[in-house]
């Protein structure tokens, strides 16, 4: 038997290779520019008064520029939405992770500490941080913080800590980012012009709520819009729009849920009507402001799980809007990546079942509305778009109440024949673009006109 009468203890120190792994291994490219964002309109949030973001209220994001700019020979970020003080850089903004000491940032989107750090490792080797900053007695002040990873890395030995350089100012107050000598994965994706048209497309999404307030970001030189979220009421639709106060430990979470009609849902249920115009629908999730869940139709917003049904077709039309806010973004029920919601938050387990009984009132609505067909597009045809902003406040849903009409029972028929063979039929009958459902019809009826005829 050994005894350690030396105090000798085993080293359970990480090294910087593992750690600068684990943070960047399982985060995508597009991610880990969207967490370079979450800090610009983090700034400019703070500077704003750092509120909650409500439906409600009228904070102006207009003064707030972001630009971005990607290719394979380099990656840059820059905002003027305040910099980074030196203090900031020194105590907590380039540590890894957040310190227990540090002051909580209200009303965030960032919760770990890691993203600015994580971004700049994920892209490449060679980062210069730059920040520019005007101090409480008037002075601008500016620095940069050069981070070369190959040779930071070449010593796990404490501290794990980057030099401090003085640098002239820029244009604005405000943080520049430059990422050069890219890894191989980056540059591919930067010269890839689908993959800018994807982060676009991402950036419209998930900040539409911040860019609808009039922050600009641009990607490439171009600006990107924000994508408009609007439900229509009136002749009988109204959304449902809630709020309340829920309880994440000793912390308090404003939960606001908007809920109803976008578009009347599609008259055929065939996959190829309206040119899978249902991307769009389904449930959202925003935690302090930043969508982290679109047109969701899975069973992280209930949809197939008990008494819920899976998402069908003929539920399109539907939007639904969750919105999180907390003060301490750790109280929000948000993934490490920001992509998804934690389906385990008590929070949001709560939220889903006010989530439910909206969903089911759509649903019930949809199941009528094919017995009632020509009254329901009637009705449809009278409510205008409204932005979710100006929805009004309702305890629940209101949709026509529908008359069914009685018709004679129908068979469905369901069968698979080659793509081709279907776009020539439909070019022989007359229109190349009609529908499989259309071209269905019509060879049934040219079927039952030949063996049966009018009798």
């Amino acid at each position: 038997m050994v005894v350690n009468t030396r105090g000798d203890k085993v080293d359970a120190s990480p090294t910087k290779g593992f750690f600068v792994n684990m943070i960047t291994r399982d985060i995508t490219l597009e991610d880990t520019i969207l967490d370079l964002i979450d800090n610009s309109i983090d700034a400019a949030w703070h500077n704003e008064g750092g509120q909650a973001m409500e439906l409600a209220d009228t904070v102006d994001l207009s003064a707030y520029r972001i630009s971005i700019s990607a290719s394979p020979e380099r990656f840059s970020i820059r905002d003027n939405c305040g910099g980074m003080t030196l203090d900031d850089a020194v105590e907590h903004a380039f540590s890894f992770g957040r310190r227990g000491s540090q002051e909580l940032e209200e009303y965030s989107i960032g919760v770990y500490g890691i993203g600015m750090k994580r971004a700049a490792f994920k892209l490449g080797t060679n980062i210069r941080v730059r920040s520019t900053y005007t101090d409480s007695d008037g002075a601008r002040e500016a620095f940069a913080v050069p981070i070369l990873v190959d040779e930071w890395m070449k010593n796990d030995n404490p501290p794990w800590d980057f030099d401090i350089d003085e640098d002239h100012e820029l244009d604005d107050d405000g943080v520049e980012i430059v990422v050069e000598s890219l890894r191989e994965g980056t540059k591919a994706e930067f010269g890839n012009p689908a993959f800018i048209r994807n982060l676009r497309r991402m950036i419209a999404r998930d900040y539409s709520l911040h860019l609808n307030r009039g922050l600009k970001i641009a990607v490439g030189g171009k600006a990107v819009e924000g994508l408009p979220i609007e439900l229509r009421q009136g002749g009988g639709f109204a959304p449902v729009r809630v709020e309340y106060k829920d309880q994440a430990g000793e912390d308090e979470v404003m939960v606001e849920i908007i809920g109803g009609m976008a578009a009347p849902p599609p008259e055929s249920i065939d996959p190829d009507d309206a040119k899978d115009g249902d991307r769009r629908f389904g449930w959202y999730v925003a935690c302090n402001g930043r969508i982290v869940l679109a047109a969701d139709k899975t069973t992280v917003s209930g949809w197939g799980t008990s008494d819920w049904p899976q998402w069908h077709r003929q539920y399109s039309g539907f939007i639904g809007i969750v919105l999180f806010t907390a003060a301490n973004a750790a109280d929000l029920p948000l993934t490490t990546t920001k992509r998804s919601v934690d389906a385990s938050s008590g929070v949001y387990l709560r939220a889903r079942r006010r989530m439910r009984d909206i969903s089911k009132e759509w649903i019930a609505y949809t199941n009528v509305r094919k017995q009632a067909l020509a009254e329901a597009k009637r009705r449809e045809a009278v409510p205008e778009a409204v932005p979710i902003q100006h929805v009004k406040k309702r305890l629940s849903i209101a949709l026509p109440k529908l008359v069914r009409v009685k018709t004679e029972p129908v068979a469905n028929v369901n069968y698979s024949v080659p793509v081709s063979k279907m776009k020539r039929l439909a070019t022989e009958l007359g229109n190349v673009n009609m529908t499989y459902r259309d071209v269905g019809l019509k060879s049934f009826d040219y079927t039952y006109d030949d063996h049966v005829g009018d009798g």
